[in-house]
């Protein structure tokens, strides 16, 4: 199963979301068919792929079925129990691997990780009781975050601590989970690196992205970023090595807090990530085709820009701007498929180009 798929091959995707449908897209580009696993009905991936199997995660005898019917398996989100991917894995190759869905799937592995790799974090402790919390703080110091080390996403699991009689509570909110407590970190600016890596270790990133948070959920992406060219290389080239470690195939996200000390890493996705968005217009092989080629075992293509893009995240209400942004001449709106609105749920993207200068 070492060889690269041809065309008819079908790539089996863990996770039915927008990440998913786009993957499916990409792939059919490519000549590929998509089998998108599920336990929701009508997933936005799901209704753009060839085959779609809408089961648990804990459903055994469907996920022999899902492995039997695909060449490969991919994943748009990292949260995969670890039982399922047991079984997964004896049957089809999984891409990116098992070690870096394990570390992305813990913040406390993660940073570990990192850390042992001799990169940047924040400073961090682990807690596993109000006792450790109590030392973590020592250890870390105010103002910190005491955040869930599993399924945190969006702002969510994240509770931040300020004074010292705070911790009560925030361990009371914690109910129970184990946890990491960061310190607080002063940053100028956010900037995420996308970057990908073949099965025969050839790196290729993305120029580094300026992001912009509401509410602890990505608005804005924009290249490119106001970093100086030594801070972009560094960036960079603090991908290039957290792509090496993990023997990593496929694409990966990276964000970096930018402060008066130099880049510190903030965390990374396994998969390809929202803000990487903007490489639809602003580049011929965008982030998802570039995923789909690795886990295909092709020739990864070239990660140059060739213009400078704003992507807008749509959230909620703002699909109500479809009309509007349909009118717009350097506007191109990618929307999810979702059949509900919700408050804080991403709804499509919108990328806007202007000519590179």
């Amino acid at each position: 199963m070492s060889e690269r798929l041809h065309t008819g091959a079908v790539i089996g995707i863990l996770g039915g979301g927008q990440l998913g449908r786009m993957l499916s897209v990409a792939a059919s580009r490519l000549g590929f068919k998509c089998h998108i696993y599920d336990p929701s009905p009508n997933s936005p991936a799901g209704q753009v792929a060839s085959f779609v199997t809408t089961a648990s995660f804990e459903d055994d005898a469907s996920l022999r079925d899902f492995a039997n019917s695909v060449d490969v398996i991919t994943y748009e989100f990292e949260n995969i129990p670890a039982s399922a991917l047991d079984l997964l894995e004896k049957r089809r190759p999984v891409r990116p691997g098992r070690n870096a869905l394990e570390v992305s799937q813990d913040r406390y592995l993660e940073k570990k990780f990192l850390a042992d790799a001799g990169l940047r974090t924040a400073r961090y402790a682990e807690v596993g009781d109000i006792e450790s919390l109590d030392r973590a703080m020592v250890d870390v110091g105010l103002p910190a975050i005491l955040k869930t080390r599993r399924f945190g996403y969006d702002g969510k699991g994240q509770i931040q601590i300020r004074e010292r009689e705070e911790m009560e509570e925030a361990h009371r909110q914690m109910a129970g989970q184990a946890a990491i407590l960061e310190k607080f970190v002063d940053f100028e600016a956010e900037i995420s690196v996308i970057g990908a890596r073949s099965h025969d270790g050839v790196v290729s990133c993305y120029d580094p992205g300026e992001n912009i948070h509401r509410n602890g959920i990505l608005r804005t992406t924009r290249v490119p970023s106001r970093l100086g060219m030594d801070e972009c290389r560094e960036a960079v080239a603090t991908t290039c090595k957290i792509l090496d470690q993990l023997d990593y195939i496929g694409v990966i996200g990276v964000e970096f807090f930018v402060t008066e000390h130099g880049l510190l890493i903030n965390e990374m996705a396994p998969r390809v990530h929202n803000s990487g968005h903007w490489t639809q217009q602003g580049c011929n092989v965008d982030q998802f085709e570039q995923h789909i080629r690795a886990v295909a075992m092709l020739p990864l293509g070239s990660a140059a820009r060739y213009a400078n893009v704003a992507m807008e995240n749509l959230i909620g209400n703002d699909i109500l701007k479809i009309p509007e942004i349909l009118m717009e001449n350097n506007a191109s709106l990618h929307l999810y498929g979702k059949e509900s609105v919700r408050a804080g749920r991403k709804m499509g993207h919108v990328n806007r180009i202007d000519e590179k200068d």
